[in-house]
């Protein structure tokens, strides 16, 4: 059970820029940023000072306008990158340390030795000056089990505020994941982060898998994106969490339509319809039956309603629509209709949507309506 306090961080404009192709101007990653504040976020990954350039302007702006959030500075495993990151005024950094054999040796060109050396030399020097410290343990999935509660060990006793346990590519089940944050949890009492890559569309599994077990922050990006096939949504992780498991971050979900919209177009990566909570089809409603059902009552078939996240219902006129959608657009319209006219227009309705391979609007419904209607009706 997720019964202990637990905190959302997201990281879309730090791994979510990282999509490969992909990228922010600096006004863009204020806006984002602004749009992350205002939706509830209390944690937000802002950047990588050490990407120089453009990224160190856009960063020098978003300390000096201030943020209600608490702003982390990604780094890596060099000294120099902590400095600057402090240097710009960040209160809180994150170190980004590879934990497995594989990632030690072809990343980075390093050994266990050098890595428990280095983590400690820059915990400390980043807590001499009284900042929040947040360490990684990346490809945990790959890092030997044994070395993962030595390292965890090791960073605590020099003073890391927290260990991001980083499935890197995507690698772990659910069981996998829980596993190895439950032998970290158990083994040494430093706070721990979730942080899981959705390369088996695992993601959120491995996410909740993770709190379960005892993870106390979790990172998140609108729209999933980030590198390779992404990590986890910011809006399926806290609707899954708020309305499945009840527990409520205090974000404002009526915003989450708007935000995922908003890095859809600055980002030019067009989100799927069917995509979980924001999708554009998530409340769209087209069969028969379905329509039916929702005229009647809207907990049908909608797990929850749009308003939640601040989207909309739609009904669509198609190829598996049935004579209530008709009904109800006409009568809305006060048009006059009987079972006769009913079964011409959705017969019209299926055969020109199935044609045009798209659905009708209301003004084609209309078109059909008045070439069959009879001449004496009355709207």
């Amino acid at each position: 059970m997720i019964n202990h306090k637990i905190v959302l961080e997201d990281t879309t404009l730090r791994d979510g820029e990282q999509t490969p192709g992909l990228f922010f101007t600096k006004e863009e990653k204020l806006l984002i940023h602004n749009k992350l504040v205002e939706a509830g976020v209390k944690w937000i990954e802002a950047g990588i000072p050490a990407m120089g350039g453009e990224e160190v302007e856009y960063l020098k702006m978003l300390v000096a306008q201030g943020s209600d959030a608490t702003l982390i500075a990604w780094n890596r495993g060099i000294l120099e990158d902590v400095e600057f990151s402090l240097k710009l005024g960040f209160k809180a950094i994150h170190i980004g340390l590879p934990t497995s054999e594989i990632h030690l040796k072809n990343s980075i060109g390093k050994d266990k030795v050098w890595l428990l050396s280095r983590a400690k030399e820059l915990i400390d020097y980043a807590k001499s000056k009284g900042a929040f410290v947040s360490i990684s343990s990346e490809d945990v999935g790959r890092t030997d089990r044994s070395f993962l509660q030595e390292y965890a060990g090791i960073v605590f006793e020099a003073g890391a505020d927290r260990l991001r346990l980083s499935d890197t590519i995507g690698i772990l089940t659910p069981e996998q994941y829980g596993e190895i944050v439950k032998s970290v949890v158990s083994s040494c009492p430093i706070p721990v982060q979730c942080h899981t890559h959705n390369d088996y569309g695992l993601a959120l599994a491995n996410l909740l898998s993770g709190l379960n077990a005892g993870a106390t922050y979790f990172h998140v990006t609108v729209n999933g994106i980030g590198e390779r096939a992404g990590m986890t949504d910011l809006a399926q992780a806290y609707m899954v969490l708020k309305n499945l498991y009840g527990i409520d971050l205090g974000l404002n979900g009526t915003k989450l339509s708007a935000l995922s919209s908003l890095v859809e177009e600055l980002s030019g990566i067009k989100m799927p319809p069917w995509c979980p909570i924001v999708g554009s089809n998530v409340f769209a409603h087209e069969s028969g039956i379905h329509v039916n059902g929702m005229l009647h009552n809207s907990n049908t078939f909608e797990p929850f309603d749009p308003s939640q996240v601040g989207g909309s219902r739609k009904y669509v006129l198609g190829k598996h629509s049935g004579r209530a959608l008709i009904a109800f657009i006409l009568y809305n319209h006060n048009m006059y209709y009987d079972d006769s006219i009913l079964r011409m227009c959705l017969s019209e309705v299926r055969s020109i949507s199935i044609k045009q391979k798209k659905p009708l609007s209301n003004e084609e419904l209309f078109e059909i309506y008045y070439k069959i209607k009879p001449t004496n009706a009355t709207n």
